[in-house]
């Protein structure tokens, strides 16, 4: 069976039992945060949430520059009044270039990504602090509320705070 199948019937066992037609638009801890696609995070365990309880916004890297438009969104219109920024350890974010991955578009999928900022990084303390840097020179977010960054360790778990 297709994974796409698996996932159609986990969700018709899951919609079967589904309670949480209550909750409201805007998350109940009016915490927006920002984190890596990497699989082996799990946002809503790893910082104690529940459904309706924050938006978690996903890309490659955790990165700010993808997650402005979705910040606005959420502290505008839904109320949001803190951020946290979560890169972590191991990621793939530090394996290539913007120059290497161009190339493998050109050679893999015959295609021009020349104008593309894959927006990689050498080091996950630093991407941690150049984002919060970008946040903060951003003009179309909440520069009045907590934003804070941290780097979480995929082996243990555990966030430690980047200031």
């Amino acid at each position: 069976m297709a994974v796409i199948e698996e996932t159609l019937q986990a969700n018709q066992a899951y919609a079967s039992a589904f309670t949480k037609s209550h909750l409201p638009m805007p998350p109940g801890r009016k915490l927006a945060v920002v984190v890596c696609m990497d699989a082996r995070i799990d946002p809503a365990r790893a910082l104690g949430l529940e459904e309706g309880d924050a938006h978690v916004i996903r890309n490659a890297g955790g990165r700010i520059s993808e997650a402005l438009r979705s910040l606005t969104i959420s502290q505008l219109l839904l109320g949001t009044e803190e951020v946290a920024v979560i890169h972590h350890t191991d990621c793939g974010m530090l394996t290539f270039t913007d120059d290497s991955l161009r190339k493998d578009v050109r050679q893999k999928l015959h295609a021009d990504a020349d104008h593309i900022a894959f927006l990689p990084f050498s080091d996950v303390e630093q991407s941690v602090k150049d984002d919060l840097v970008q946040y903060r020179q951003s003009t179309i977010v909440r520069q009045d509320i907590p934003v804070r960054g941290f780097v979480y360790d995929v082996k243990t778990g555990r966030l430690t705070e980047v200031n």
